[in-house]
This record gives structure tokens, sequence and C-alpha cells, in this order.
């Protein structure tokens, strides 16, 4: 069963509305302490079952799953859809209380250290390493250690590969004579180029991504971390105390004047809109975005829009952040951890990424070499696919260690703090560095 062609831009919308886990896990468990009853690996005549616990923004790909993997073995799959915000409290309180009410946990890869440190995923490396059907030297490597790896050990396979690229507007551009960017400063430029001559009219030369949640301001400034520096960022503590970290920062300030107002108030759900109206020149946004650009239904920009690489800084490289970005796990205490694992191995499977990243509205890219070369993803997103060959095998990791759900709502806090105006953008950084090294 393939889900119906979206008519709106929710399973973006759900993603933005969604804020990261905070240090506060006593508040959030309070929020967590809700649901059934213990798993089960049967029904009381024998059928067998899963529960499978998925964040909001993947509740469409999540449909898709259930669907497929009752359809294929027969099994009864029961798709819990909870806030993103919940989904890790959740699955440790359910490991740790003893509930046993999942089998199957889908994460945030920022938060596998999180999760693995509390015992709420399955050490599963022997598994992943002797079944040769995950073959997981195909996983994209960029994608394959950060959304699975804590201390050498394997907690969870990847069913989503999620980084930014540059779409732009080509008649908004071509109005202003202006060249697609290849670097920050000429993205300012052009954004200002745009802005200045056309905003009277409602246009403007970028949509800055900047409401105070983890996938819109912190994407916005690990794009230009990752795009800046000339090493890759540190996994377990970005290096916020550079020069190149602080640039990244002023890059956003400095698009601050160009862009939609108000930045700060800017989410998925503002600024897809726009883009999609012809309003907004340029968008740092995932690849999923140009089938929804090409949709009638949705779209005023139908053949108006291109894609590229997002631009780079002095020293930096072709690359992106991998902003978003899910796997799956085994909870410790799964009913049928057989049965587990069959759904965590088709959900990541080959086949199954290629149906999710060729359907709309399931808001899943590619995570496997395979995908990404393929000729049915090529056919069904030639412009972006070309581009997603380039930037997803060099894309670059968001803290993953055990602490990283603190550091990026710290990190998301005094960017906000920067745009408005209280922080510069040294500031911004050297207090979000100070504050990660007391975690």
């Amino acid at each position: 069963m393939r889900m119906q062609r979206s008519n709106s831009f929710d399973h973006r919308g759900r993603r933005a509305a969604a804020v990261i886990a905070t240090s506060a896990v006593a508040g959030l468990m309070l929020a967590g302490c809700s649901g059934g009853g213990g798993n089960s690996s049967s029904s009381g005549d024998g059928e067998q079952s899963l529960k499978v616990l998925i964040a909001a923004p993947q509740e469409g790909a999540g449909k898709i799953l259930e669907a497929e993997f009752e359809d294929q073995t027969g099994v009864s799959v029961e798709v819990e859809v909870v806030p993103y915000d919940q989904i890790q409290t959740k699955a440790i309180l359910d490991a740790q209380s003893g509930t046993n009410n999942y089998d199957v946990i889908q994460y945030w890869y920022t938060s596998v250290g999180a999760l693995a440190e509390a015992g709420a995923l399955q050490d599963i490396t022997d598994w992943v390493e002797s079944d040769a059907e995950i073959d997981s030297s195909d996983f994209i490597d960029a994608i394959f250690g950060p959304y699975t790896q804590f201390d050498d050990q394997t907690y969870g396979l990847p069913i989503d590969g999620d980084t930014h690229v540059l779409f732009y507007n080509k008649e908004i551009f071509e109005r202003n004579n202006v060249e697609v960017p290849t670097t920050w400063d000429e993205y300012v430029t052009v954004a200002k180029t745009i802005t200045e001559a056309e905003s009277a009219n409602g246009v403007y030369g970028s949509a800055l991504l900047g409401s105070k949640s983890a996938f819109n301001i912190g994407s916005t400034f690990f794009n230009r971390l990752a795009t800046m520096s000339p090493d890759a960022i540190d996994s377990q503590m970005p290096q916020l105390n550079t020069d190149v970290a602080v640039a990244a920062a002023q890059s956003m300030l400095d698009a601050e004047p160009y862009a939609l107002p108000s930045p700060l108030e800017i989410g998925f759900e503002q600024a897809l809109p726009q883009f999609l109206a012809g309003s907004v020149g340029m968008i740092e946004f995932w690849t999923d975005l140009g089938v929804f650009a090409q949709d009638p239904e949705q779209s005023k920009i139908v053949d108006k829009w291109d894609v590229a690489p997002l631009p780079v800084g002095p020293e930096g490289s072709v690359s992106g952040a991998l902003n978003a970005g899910w796997a799956m796990g085994i909870s410790p205490n799964a009913g049928d951890e057989d049965l587990a694992k069959q759904f965590v191995a088709f959900a990541s499977s080959k086949e199954t990424n290629e149906q999710l990243i060729t359907t709309t509205g399931s808001g899943v890219d590619p995570i496997r070499t395979s995908t990404l070369e393929s000729a049915k993803y090529k056919e069904f997103a030639p412009a972006v696919s070309e581009v997603a060959a380039q930037v997803l095998p060099n894309a670059q990791s968001w803290p993953t260690s055990p602490q990283a759900p603190e550091m990026i709502q710290s990190l998301s806090d005094n960017l906000a703090l920067m745009l408005q105006g209280s922080l510069t953008a040294e500031e911004a950084m050297q207090q979000t560095w100070d504050a990660w090294q007391k975690l």
C-alpha cells in the first residue's frame, strides 16, 4: 500500500514543530508515562504482533512501513506516533521501568549516545556484522557511523538520510541578474540584491530558518559549519571555540537583514509556502523539497526552480550537515527479538528505502549508496538526485554523545539570542562552548 500524495507540507511541518529533548528529563518523563501495557509477540489467538515507537515527523513513513510489513509477513504492526520531544524519554522510561511497551524504537540519530548509555537500545553489533542480507557496507559511510555507533558498538540501522541543499528560484535570479552562489559571501550578496530590489513587492532573497528549534536554527548553523571548516565536525564535541565556528554564526547574522522577515519566527511551516509561492529566492532545505516544487497542486514554481550544493567558506568544500535523520533500534526488552530484527532490517533495506525516497510525502531521503544511485530515484527526482550524490557522501554529523541533546539545546538557545541582537557571533559561540564544558 502506498501513501497517498500529500496535499500539504505536513510531514515537514511536524518536523519543524519538533524541539530537541533537553536536560529537563524529569519533566519530560511525566509526558512519557502515558501508554498501554507491555508489548507482545503474539495475540491471544497466536497472531504475531509488533509495537513500534515512531516520532511524529516520520508518521508518513511509519504508515508505509506498517502496511508493507504487514502485507509481506502477516505480522500485525502497531505504530505509536508521539511528539518528537517525548520519544527519547519514552524509550528510556520504558526500558528502565520494566514497562516493556515497545519492541522497536525509532530515534533521531543525535540521541544514539544518550539512548545507548541509558540502556534503551539493544547492542546489535554482532547481528549487523554477521547478517549478509543487511549489507551494511551499502549504507552511506557518512550516515551509518553517526546514526548507529556509540563506543564502537552498533545500536540501530538508518532509515532516513537527511541533509540540506540549496534550492533557488530561477525566475527571481534571472530578473535580478544574479548567479547561483558558490560561497557564503556570494550567498549574502545575492540575497541582498534580490531583497533590495523586490522586498517592496513581497519578494525576499532568502528564507533563513531561525526559529528556536534544533531542526530550524540548528540546521542553519551546522550547514555553515560543515561547509566552512577544513576539518570534519567532531561528533563528540564540535569545536565552537574556533574562528570557523564564529564565521559560521556570523554568516547567519550577515544574511538576516535580507531574509524573509523575521528569521526568529521563520520555521518550515512559514518558509516553505513562501518559497513555493515564488516569494523567496533561495532556501536551504531537505532534498525532498524538489518533489513538492514540481507538484502543481502545491507549487507555483513548477519548472521555475533548481538546486545546487550549499555554498562553501574560504577553507571549506562541498558538504552538508546531517540535519534531522532517523534510525531504528531494538528495545532491550523486545517481546520477540527475532521479529524486531526482521522489522528493522526491512525498514532499512534497499527495497524499502528506494520505495520511500520515491514516494511523495514520506519525508525520507537516501541512506544507501545503491538507492542514492538507483535509476528509479534519478527518474523520480533528477535534479535533486544529482546534487544529493555530491553532498550526502560528504555530509557531517551533529553531536551524538550522551550529552548531545543538552548540547544542541544550549546551542539553539544562544543562536536565538544572537539573532535577536543580545549576543555577538563570538559571544554566542563562547557562551555555548563554556556551557558544553560543564556537561
